[in-house]
């Protein structure tokens, strides 16, 4: 969209970790904002429309419906958009973006080392929803546990792993689709 760019590629205006989208990783997106024949996004309209804010946070009619229509993912999940801004606000974005960039080197290690060509929204998931503490457990045990084992095996326990995980925490790791689409 003309006249729209973010310096920041890890949080969108919305709340979307752009810094944990595959599609992103993949080299297939710029990023919000983040270069020439970027599609118009209503969101980043409004933002325009509001004075160029860099977070939807900022706004004074935050958070708005058009905030909080999450119920669909897309190629990287919704569900945690206001919570994610909320948390960028409360934490200060400095703080924020080093907690982005540590989800993001989990992402990326396990992606390298546990993909066996079927776990990358698995894993993404688990990087955007997952707590912290929960994604370094899973490095934990899998250093303990991998080894040894074949590369399909190893990318097994992995992906168990985080399911376990999202189990425990009432969390889906499937992109939500409308219905008659096929999630992951």
């Amino acid at each position: 969209m003309k006249g729209f760019t973010r310096s920041d590629q890890l949080l969108s205006l919305c709340g979307l970790n752009c810094g944990l989208c595959t599609m992103r990783l993949g080299g297939y997106c710029p990023g919000c904002g983040g270069g020439e024949g970027n599609q118009g996004c209503a969101i980043a309209r409004c933002g325009l429309d509001h004075g160029g804010i860099a977070y939807c946070w900022q706004c004074g009619e935050f958070p708005c419906q058009r905030c909080q229509n999450d119920e669909y993912d897309s190629f990287i999940t919704r569900r945690n958009r206001l919570r994610d801004l909320e948390k960028a606000r409360r934490m200060g974005m400095e703080a924020y973006w080093a907690e982005q960039r540590e989800r993001r080197g989990i992402l990326e290690f396990l992606l390298e080392r546990y993909d066996d060509g079927r776990k990358k929204t698995l894993y993404a998931l688990a990087a955007n929803l997952l707590e912290l503490e929960d994604l370094r457990r899973i490095l934990e045990r899998l250093s303990e546990e991998s080894s040894g084992l074949s590369a399909k095996d190893q990318a097994a326990l992995a992906a168990g792993l985080c399911r376990e995980a999202a189990a425990g925490r009432e969390i889906d790791l499937r992109l939500r689709k409308p219905p008659g689409k096929s999630g992951k």
